[in-house]
């Protein structure tokens, strides 16, 4: 559903219109008394064709935030804009499209970081959840980091770092990632 609560249709994208896409921006879906904002490392091209957040087939945000219990159904990218009334939003640590997210580069990342904490501090949703380990690494200047609740703060807002949904992760499954998230969701709250 859009805003305003009627449905349209969504078509893919054509291959011209992926390739256009490169360096373009999605705007934030932000607000205030936010239990999580989710903080994708970049859009992929796919995501910035369409204006929507981890709208690439094969990307698992949508299936691992309905398993992990954030969403009572499934949410298809064009209803993203569902999410701030449960709380939750969404953000970029880099917000330039790019087709992988290895063509960021590490002052990139740092840049977007400090846009990220700035966010965290105007917003002060509960928790930020940075999806992408070696992203929040690299922004952060934080080279041990692993998986999970962060002991430290980004704009004074507590951190989890959560796996990256992207297909190319193949190290996680959707069960594994859900699993993941489903920690967050406990910790997070209603």
């Amino acid at each position: 559903m859009q805003p305003g609560g009627y449905a349209r249709a969504v078509s893919a994208p054509t291959a011209a219109e992926v390739a256009a896409a490169a360096g373009r921006t999605i705007p934030d879906l932000i607000g205030p008394d936010l239990r999580v904002l989710f903080s994708g490392i970049n859009p992929s091209l796919y995501s910035a064709a369409t204006g929507h957040h981890f709208a690439r087939p094969g990307n698992r945000f949508w299936p691992a935030l309905h398993r992990s219990g954030f969403t009572d159904r499934q949410l298809h990218p064009s209803e993203q804009f569902e999410l701030p009334s449960l709380g939750l939003g969404i953000t970029n640590v880099v917000a330039r499209a790019t087709a992988r997210a290895d063509e960021l580069s590490p002052a990139e990342l740092v840049a977007g970081g400090e846009v990220l904490a700035a966010l965290a501090r105007l917003w002060k949703p509960r928790y930020l959840a940075v999806l992408g380990v070696t992203a929040y690494r690299t922004a952060f200047a934080k080279p041990k980091a692993a998986i999970g609740l962060q002991p430290d703060r980004v704009g004074s807002v507590p951190v989890w770092v959560l796996p990256n949904p992207s297909g190319l992760n193949a190290h996680y499954t959707v069960d594994t990632l859900a699993a993941a998230y489903a920690e967050l969701r406990e910790t997070a709250g209603s």
